[in-house]
């Protein structure tokens, strides 16, 4: 479950539709309470989201429109700021332009298990549906992770 306050929906609804028609992309920072198993085999957490760190999408202009990139540098900026305030990287998030707010095979295969991966979907520079996605271990599939508002 990832909890995620209104500021930081809007934020993510904002970034998405300032980056329109290219993928924006960011991470996700917060604080991580274990849960019960959501899935057997699979360890669900709970997320509180209380920062978000919008990310220059790194992907090539022509890419940028389906595709996003964050480089290593500004990950390991976001791990060292986590670590200075006690928070821990929980995921990140990324819009699809004009696309469903769904995971797709691009995301699987460059996505680890446990982190968060919030997709905004924006239609024709609007933002619209917002969705969490968890990576199953075996890396086979996403699952949908509910949002706590």
């Amino acid at each position: 479950m990832l909890e995620m306050g209104s500021e930081a929906e809007k934020t993510i609804r904002s970034e998405g539709e300032k980056a329109w028609p290219n993928e924006c992309c960011g991470i996700l920072l917060g604080t991580i309470d274990p849960q019960a198993a959501a899935e057997p085999g699979f360890d669900s957490v709970r997320r509180r989201l209380e920062r978000i760190i919008p990310i220059e999408n790194s992907r090539e202009e022509a890419e940028q429109y389906h595709r996003f990139e964050i480089r290593s540098e500004d990950l390991m900026r976001a791990e060292l700021e986590a670590r200075k305030t006690g928070k821990d990287v929980l995921g990140f998030y990324h819009s699809h332009p004009d696309h469903p707010a769904e995971p797709s095979d691009f995301d699987r295969e460059h996505a680890l298990p446990f982190y968060s991966y919030v997709i905004v979907s924006v239609d024709r520079g609007k933002a619209g549906d917002l969705r969490s996605w968890e990576l199953t271990p075996d890396r086979a599939k996403f699952l949908e992770e509910e949002i706590w508002r």
